[in-house]
């Protein structure tokens, strides 16, 4: 076995419009002594078109716990491989993730290829705001698991991004403005193709437009951030509180910060407020 492993690389493809195939992924397959291709139907006219020649090998969701010890073997014998998804980034929503975590379990070098990336695409031209943003992939099939994790982002402080398939956009649509209400939203499908499009309204008119017209293609959902939960105003005297918790056992310092926080007072003033108090009643 050769002391020295081999590199690891994930190799972005086109999304769609060939010309995004950078010169240098070009180069990386070219070198690669193998290509691992989440399915090589689709990967060879690819590399076809580029005049790509070179030992292809599948790895994808089915096979990834077979396949993937036999790379990360072929990798430590010094060998290189080139990974590629059918579209974009490998290990954004696909089986590279693990292959990824693997090699780097066992010492193997891993270098990104940066190229096209769906959500990435979708989120700059959704007029959504870009920082910070939550990436979710894929909804859960099942309902029922789908609304849990619904309910546990309902409340995420960021744009919220998502993957989904055309013939299940307009039932997990009317989930999230269940769950969630009806937030502003960019659809984005056919991104960097002929065709490509971009739906930006509310959730609700967005499931109007896809009962207008037949969902195709797969959709990338840009969700806005919920609105900010206005904070109400704690009533009374805040030296009341203090002395509250004082009588409840806390020390006067903590009682002083807790009620400062929860009023949004200065420390220090509600410090000297209690100090003058505490003066008049001596005297």
């Amino acid at each position: 076995m050769n002391e020295v492993p081999g590199t690891l690389y994930l190799c972005a493809t086109p999304i769609g419009n060939l010309e995004d195939m950078t010169p240098r992924a070009i180069r990386m397959l070219q070198e690669a002594d193998i290509i691992a291709a989440e399915d090589t139907r689709h990967t060879r006219p690819l590399l076809t078109h580029f005049n790509i020649e070179g030992k292809m090998v599948s790895y994808h969701e089915h096979n990834k716990e077979i396949q993937g010890p036999v790379l990360i073997q072929e990798l430590l014998s010094g060998k290189n491989i080139a990974l590629v998804t059918d579209a974009g980034f490998p290990g954004i929503s696909d089986p590279g993730e693990a292959l990824a975590k693997e090699a780097i379990a066992a010492g193997i070098k891993v270098v990104p290829v940066p190229g096209a990336n769906a959500a990435l695409c979708a989120l700059v031209a959704s007029g959504q705001t870009c920082s910070p943003f939550f990436f979710g992939g894929f909804l859960p099939k099942s309902k029922k698991n789908r609304k849990e994790k619904l309910k546990e982002w309902e409340q995420l402080p960021s744009t919220i991004v998502l993957y989904e398939a055309p013939h299940r956009i307009k039932e997990v649509l009317k989930d999230i403005e269940e769950a969630w209400g009806d937030r502003e939203i960019t659809l984005a499908r056919e991104l960097t193709k002929l065709h490509e499009e971009f739906f930006r309204g509310t959730i609700a008119t967005a499931r109007e437009f896809l009962e207008s017209k037949e969902p195709r293609g797969e959709f990338v959902l840009v969700i806005a951030a919920p609105p900010p939960v206005e904070k109400v105003a704690p009533s009374g005297d805040p030296l009341d509180k203090v002395r509250m918790l004082m009588a409840q056992g806390a020390q006067k310092k903590e009682a002083l910060a807790a009620v400062s926080r929860e009023y949004g007072i200065p420390k220090r003033e509600l410090y000297n407020r209690l100090i003058l108090e505490e003066e008049g009643k001596e005297k």
